[in-house]
């Protein structure tokens, strides 16, 4: 059966956003050049710009691509109607999975925190996927389940705990294994509950 050109366009696109995810999560933005992008995805770097108008373009619709596979595997099926501690671990563990699976996305998203490069659209799926998790911290924190401490900087200070695991993992100071994940996951609810 023949390839149709949207078909063929579409594959061309995911080997472009997947060499950039790679690129742009191992050297960085201004570290990772179009022409390598290019050679990565197996296509001219003119295919690139046929298909993104520049470089920011590209970093923002990679940046938007995995933030939404990011924002699936968090909030596809979670339920809340439990006690706080399930809710919690639940979603330390789907950050988990997907860290497990989609390395190269977390890699990725980890570097790309409120950089100056991402435009408006991306700007809008970063509070998109951030607002049902604080909405679940606020009600969380209104049935005396969490600390009263303000829902960004509890969000912030989790982030940053389970991304330090990962890229300590990544840069071989630690082993992680699900137990170990698990156990790290328990010492980060002790210190968001209320005692």
């Amino acid at each position: 059966m023949a390839q149709t050109p949207a078909r063929d366009r579409a594959r061309t696109e995911r080997r472009i956003l997947d060499a950039a995810l790679a690129l742009f999560g191992e050297r960085g933005y201004h570290g990772a050049a179009v022409p390598a992008i290019a050679q990565r995805a197996g296509v001219g770097a003119g295919t690139i710009y046929r298909h993104h108008a520049s470089k920011e373009d590209l970093v923002n619709a990679v940046f938007r691509d995995a933030k939404t596979r990011l924002r699936a595997a968090l909030l596809d099926g979670l339920e809340v109607q439990r006690p706080p501690a399930s809710i919690f671990l639940d979603l330390w563990q789907r950050l988990w999975r997907f860290a497990c699976d989609a390395p190269d996305a977390f890699a990725f998203l980890e570097l790309q925190d409120h950089v100056p490069y991402l435009d408006a659209k991306s700007r809008a799926l970063e509070l998109e996927v951030l607002a049902p998790i604080a909405h679940i911290a606020r009600a969380l924190q209104q049935g005396g389940g969490l600390r009263p401490v303000p829902v960004d900087l509890m969000m912030a200070l989790v982030w940053g705990a389970f991304a330090g695991l990962v890229k300590s993992a990544r840069m071989g100071y630690l082993t992680l294994d699900d137990e170990r994940v698990t156990r790290a996951g328990e010492a980060c609810w002790a210190l968001c509950a209320v005692p």
